[in-house]
């Protein structure tokens, strides 16, 4: 089995997601800001999860080297959250992309786990541009890329989507 980097912060582990991860990627995937923001993935037990994974997440891990993280709390080994660097079809740039458990939103996992991404996206994975999709309502998320120092640049479509995202480009 091949070797995939891991990053750490003061308070977090990010570690490539695997089919160890089926019960959490369950539980994300049906959040309400999940389902509202991102959209139903139809992950339902834990069977469909490991397909997700496999199907989804699993290819370009292999293929780039990089993909979605599964955000761990050190202090109690905690699965919170996802962050990952996403090859999205329609997108100039890697995609910056992030999803937490309701119950660990507000308390800067997001941001600690992005800025830390995005460190890895130059310094590792030697990326030239990173992009940051969100719906028009998520004002939220809207907010976290601003504070991880980047900038709105207009609006995009992508194919088999019927809704136009906000197109963010980290600068």
């Amino acid at each position: 089995m091949k070797f995939y980097k891991s990053f750490e912060t003061e308070r977090l582990l990010l570690r490539p997601t695997g089919v160890q991860d089926a019960d959490f990627i369950r539980k994300l995937l049906n959040t309400p800001k999940w389902l509202e923001y991102i959209g139903d993935r139809q992950v339902t037990d834990e069977t469909k999860a490991i397909g997700y994974i496999r199907s989804k997440m699993l290819p370009q891990l292999e293929r780039l080297g990089y993909g979605n993280y599964t955000v761990i709390r050190k202090d109690d080994g905690a699965l919170i959250g996802s962050c990952g660097l996403y090859d999205r079809e329609g997108l100039e740039g890697i995609d910056i992309g992030f999803a937490f458990l309701p119950e660990y939103e507000g308390q800067g996992y997001a941001f600690e786990a992005s800025l830390r991404l995005l460190e890895a996206a130059k310094d590792n994975f030697k990326l030239e541009r990173v992009v940051a999709i969100t719906s028009p309502a998520n004002r939220a998320s809207q907010r976290l890329l601003e504070k991880l120092g980047m900038r709105q640049q207009g609006c995009i479509q992508l194919e088999n989507d019927a809704e136009e995202l906000l197109l963010y480009i980290f600068r």
